[in-house]
């Protein structure tokens, strides 16, 4: 008797987020993709899309910095951070003034038009991360918020805190129902 051979049942999208549950990795980059479309839809009328507006948002700050340490900041290429300021200049949104303590170093600064693009850019972005965090409640979003740019700011520094234990402790999550203790996994002794 030939039996015929039935068709293998795909897992559903949400069985596999199931066989995903916990992976970090994994969590962080669809959050991260799902941002990502929503802030190119945002941004696809600026140069350099979402990387323009963060060397727009970087260039209106109090003090400009330069070009170098946005390009640092940002992990852009030094040539492809030249580039992208080219097209934000073109654009009357950037101006590169040299620096009074050495004139071969360019500071970059938002021009008026520059922040006022950026306001309106900003307002779309809001929506682009509504949209991300759209499962979260409005205390989640803020306790979400403050834990990742803690976290970019120590990526950033290079400055690792002292241990995973210290991360939490320092997010003063008790309020929120996390625990401020987490268990961490040691790694597999080799030996």
């Amino acid at each position: 008797m030939n039996a015929t051979p039935q068709p293998v049942a795909r897992g559903s999208a949400k069985s596999c987020a199931e066989a995903m549950d916990g992976d970090l990795g994994w969590a962080l980059g669809v959050i991260f993709r799902r941002y990502l479309k929503a802030a190119g839809l945002a941004t696809d009328q600026l140069p350099g899309g979402p990387r323009g507006y963060q060397v727009l948002r970087s260039a209106a700050a109090e003090a400009p910095s330069t070009q170098l340490t946005i390009a640092q900041q940002l992990g852009v290429d030094r040539t492809v951070m030249t580039y992208l300021l080219d097209d934000l200049e073109r654009e009357g949104l950037i101006e590169r003034l040299a620096d009074p303590n050495d004139r071969r170093v360019r500071r970059i600064a938002a021009t008026p038009k520059g922040r006022a693009r950026l306001a309106e850019l900003s307002e779309r972005l809001s929506e682009a991360e509504r949209q991300a965090l759209a499962g979260l409640g409005e205390e989640e979003q803020v306790t979400l918020r403050t834990m990742v740019n803690r976290l970019a700011r120590l990526a950033a520094t290079g400055e690792p805190p002292a241990s995973t234990c210290e991360l939490a402790e320092g997010a003063g999550l008790t309020d929120s129902g996390i625990p401020t203790r987490r268990r961490t996994r040691r790694p597999a002794h080799r030996g």
